[in-house]
């Protein structure tokens, strides 16, 4: 019945249907509702335990762009998302809504992109900012500004979190989330970040911007809750990021050490309880899309031969969540979409699964795994 109505006729079902009610009569197995939530649900943000906060943001980005439009390509590839998950079937009973962005985000982040420009260019070209002022002023203006945007994102994290909701983040670049770690830091006194990346991001400061893609990780250090960083598939860095990755707060697994275990006899198994190990008992997610193989996302910013695959990912989210360690949110980012919706349709049910993995770490109902081989 609700797959043929209208976002009016939802909107007003919503409000005069409880919950159970929707469940009754709403059919999973038919192709997702394109005026609804994300992943074509039907429910309200009150009727939902998950909510997303999209961040369609890219100031600071240096190489490939398109990150900003990460959110919308997620969200219009994920009504093709077949609800039944196989590891969480019940899943999309517990409800799962993606928020508008904070005001006027968009508009902003292509304004300071666009400013942030000749900046980057004048560094690119060996120019000293300091001999600029113009350049130096519209610098001053950006990092002011990126520094909204995280005050936003932490507002807006923080006024769901206070309504019992489980609240996850979707990039943007990979600056999005540090007002995300810091609404998590008001309620866990000592919590990591499993942190997949092809990129260390512990520049400090990257080209001059505060708050800039490639210095996420080292900002989240700022943090005193952040007691550790556990980096996977890191394959690119710089030597400033290697005097910081040798802190005891960090600790880097790269594609090249993961790589070689496996050639030597060492199995996906095996290195993913080695890395759930070395994590604090609170953990949240944060991962960049191109830590995965290129083809999974060919139009991410910043892409680096190697990688590790999609079902490798996932496995590990997988796998951590069946230990008694708890998964307290996690943020998805760098998602740009190309030509076509791949990028997005990656982006899409990587955002499923990693949804199924924090309700099931956090003892929501996700349903038994089915097997069919039995």
């Amino acid at each position: 019945l609700l797959n043929k109505l209208s976002l009016y006729r939802i909107t007003v079902l919503q409000e005069i249907m409880t919950k159970e009610q929707i469940l009754e009569n709403f059919d999973p197995s038919q192709p997702g509702l394109a005026d609804a939530t994300i992943f074509g649900l039907p429910f309200s943000a009150e009727q939902s335990e998950i909510i997303v906060i999209p961040v369609p943001w890219e100031v600071t980005v240096s190489y490939g762009s398109g990150a900003s439009k990460g959110p919308d390509a997620v969200l219009d590839a994920s009504f093709q998302v077949d609800l039944n998950h196989q590891g969480f079937p019940e899943l999309w009973k517990l409800g799962i809504y993606i928020d508008k962005p904070a005001k006027e985000l968009k508009k902003k982040s292509k304004k300071f992109k666009k400013q942030a420009a000749p900046i980057i260019k004048a560094l690119e070209s060996g120019m000293i900012l300091d001999h600029h002022p113009s350049l130096m002023k519209d610098l001053e203006e950006i990092n002011y500004a990126c520094s909204d945007m995280v005050e936003a994102v932490r507002e807006q994290t923080l006024n769901w979190m206070n309504k019992g909701k489980k609240v996850v983040l979707l990039g943007g670049d990979h600056s999005t989330p540090l007002g995300y770690y810091q609404a998590l830091a008001t309620k866990y006194e000592n919590f990591g970040i499993l942190h997949l990346d092809a990129h260390m991001d512990l520049r400090i400061a990257y080209e001059g911007f505060t708050y800039s893609h490639a210095s996420i990780m080292y900002n989240a250090l700022q943090i005193p809750q952040i007691s550790k960083i556990v980096q996977v598939g890191i394959r690119d860095f710089c030597e400033q990021e290697v005097e910081v990755a040798l802190s005891d707060r960090v600790l880097v697994h790269t594609d090249s050490d993961l790589k070689q275990e496996a050639f030597e006899g060492k199995t996906w198994q095996q290195q993913c309880d080695n890395i759930i190990a070395s994590l604090p008992e609170k953990i949240c997610i944060s991962f960049d899309i191109d830590g995965m193989y290129p083809w999974y996302c060919p139009n991410t910013g910043t892409p680096v031969p190697g990688g590790f695959s999609f079902e490798q990912a996932a496995y590990l989210f997988s796998r951590l969540a069946e230990t008694n360690k708890e998964i307290i949110g996690f943020d998805l980012v760098e998602v740009a979409p190309g030509d076509d919706d791949w990028d997005g349709n990656v982006g899409a049910r990587m955002l499923f699964h990693m949804c199924g993995v924090f309700a099931k770490s956090q003892k929501m109902n996700v349903g038994n795994k089915i097997k069919f081989n039995r």
